[in-house]
């Protein structure tokens, strides 16, 4: 099969289409034969090294997390799901990803594409929802009534974080760029911070929740924006190098789930309309190291997806 193969950790140097085998399915797993896939801001970074601490790679490797497709062939262990059935799901860091014409993924991370979507943008959901929804939902517990910042408003994750908020019952401001204000309006925002004009720490305050997206000193200029119980969400950004400014706010890490079921519960939000899905830019398989330039820039706009077929 074809695949986008990592070869080192030199960033895009070592990003090369290549012929290799395909994988071989588990018992628990489905093979997936790929018409779409993300490409997310943290393929780049392990194409640069990150996470060698916890996850050192057999080279070659293929990336990318999640993506859309057609069931080929299921494990004999799985019962929920059948060859063509249309699905999306996340696959597993260590093993083999979405980069390629086939990926096994454990059928417990799977779940049917939402019936409203083309593979393209079910392809651009799965990671990207479910972050959202762990720092919006499991750990930010956003309720109606309350109001959320979220940084980055116009990211994969941002824009859909804030739509998940709306859709909550919450009153939520977001941060964004200069380009994007009216995007990020667009999506439901209530109040839109462009960051280069406007510090947001004095813009707003009393908030119940600060999803960051960022990390950093944006972290700590966060504080000032919470009450007093506050809380501040994050996934997989780097720490501040300051103490923190206040005993009375929570700063939690939000893990991310990849089960069916809140699949199934994304898949609920979007076919009812309540989660409208951004993608951002579309590449053929054939330019997926241009998509991965696009993606590490840091500036992307809604997801990036790879069209693995060409026809989806």
């Amino acid at each position: 099969m074809k695949a986008l193969t990592l070869n080192g950790y030199d960033g895009l140097a070592s990003l090369a289409l290549a012929d290799v085998p395909g994988p071989e399915p588990r018992p628990r797993d489905v093979l997936i034969e790929v018409h779409a896939a993300s490409v997310n801001p943290v393929d780049g970074k392990i194409s640069q090294g990150y996470a060698r601490s916890r996850m050192e790679l057999a080279f070659p490797h293929v990336l990318g997390r999640d993506g859309s497709g057609v069931v080929a062939e299921v494990g004999g262990e799985v019962t929920a799901f059948k060859p063509g059935d249309e699905v999306y799901g996340v696959a597993d860091q260590t093993r083999w990803g979405t980069h390629a014409q086939f990926v096994a993924v454990d059928a417990a991370h799977v779940a049917r594409k939402p019936q409203n979507l083309d593979h393209i943008a079910a392809g651009s959901l799965a990671v990207a929802a479910l972050s959202a929804f762990a720092g919006i939902v499991t750990t930010g517990q956003a309720a109606a009534g309350q109001k959320v910042l979220v940084h980055a408003g116009a990211g994969g994750v941002g824009s859909l974080a804030i739509q998940m908020a709306k859709h909550l019952g919450a009153f939520v401001a977001a941060t964004a760029g200069p380009s994007n204000l009216e995007f990020v309006r667009d999506l439901g925002a209530d109040v839109v911070i462009d960051y280069t004009t406007t510090d947001f720490a004095a813009a707003i305050k009393d908030y119940d929740l600060v999803f960051d997206l960022m990390g950093g000193d944006v972290r700590y200029r966060s504080f000032p924006v919470l009450k007093s119980g506050g809380v501040i969400s994050h996934i997989s950004v780097p720490p501040m190098t300051q103490a923190a400014p206040r005993s009375d706010v929570t700063v939690k890490p939000a893990p991310v789930s990849y089960e069916t079921r809140y699949l199934d519960q994304i898949s609920a939000w979007v076919e009812s309309g309540a989660v409208q899905v951004v993608v951002g830019a579309v590449f053929p398989f054939a330019d997926a190291i241009k998509a991965y330039e696009h993606v590490m820039t840091g500036h992307a706009r809604g997801k990036a997806v790879l069209d693995m077929v060409g026809k989806t």
